[in-house]
């Protein structure tokens, strides 16, 4: 019970302005701009979501960081993709938790181990407090496993699938 009531008021102690704090506007629309720059080279989509705390809901049934990203991989549409080559990086402030969810097209080329090496290398930036830069590198990681597995082929039309702002929630 203590340890459900601690995860709860870590929760509800991050809010929008622990979102303000991690990421200026300016940060949001350099980011949104790499995230445009990569897709034109490739033909999956990038969704970046940062959140400050877990709903109400998800706390009550115990859900983790990683259930949540799955969630909201579906809620934000990156399944539905024509080549299903989408990717969601997730970052939960109130518990440090980076989780990285890749439709089928793309689980099924890239290990598990090269998501890993990149959330590992998002988790010390954030560790540093450098979130725009961390993000970044996230976006750049990403964006050489789609050009590696998705390259943009030539005469092939652009169809940006997805937003590329920054979801904040």
């Amino acid at each position: 019970m203590k340890n459900r009531l601690g995860r709860l008021l870590q929760h509800r102690w991050h809010d929008e302005s622990d979102l303000r704090r991690a990421l200026v506007p300016a940060a949001l629309a350099r980011l949104e701009a790499h995230v445009a720059a990569s897709e034109q080279r490739h033909s999956g989509q990038i969704r970046l979501c940062v959140e400050a705390g877990m709903p109400l809901s998800y706390l009550w049934r115990h859900a983790t960081a990683r259930q949540r990203a799955v969630a909201l991989f579906g809620k934000l549409r990156v399944w539905d993709t024509a080549h299903n080559n989408g990717v969601l990086i997730y970052l939960l402030l109130a518990e440090r938790a980076i989780e990285i969810v890749a439709d089928r097209g793309l689980t099924a080329l890239v290990p598990a181990a090269a998501w890993q090496q990149i959330a590992t290398g998002l988790g010390q930036a954030l560790r540093e407090r450098h979130y725009e830069q961390g993000l970044d590198e996230a976006i750049a990681a990403v964006d050489v496993l789609l050009v590696q597995h998705f390259p943009r082929l030539a005469g092939e039309d652009y169809a940006n699938e997805l937003p590329d702002r920054v979801v904040q929630l």
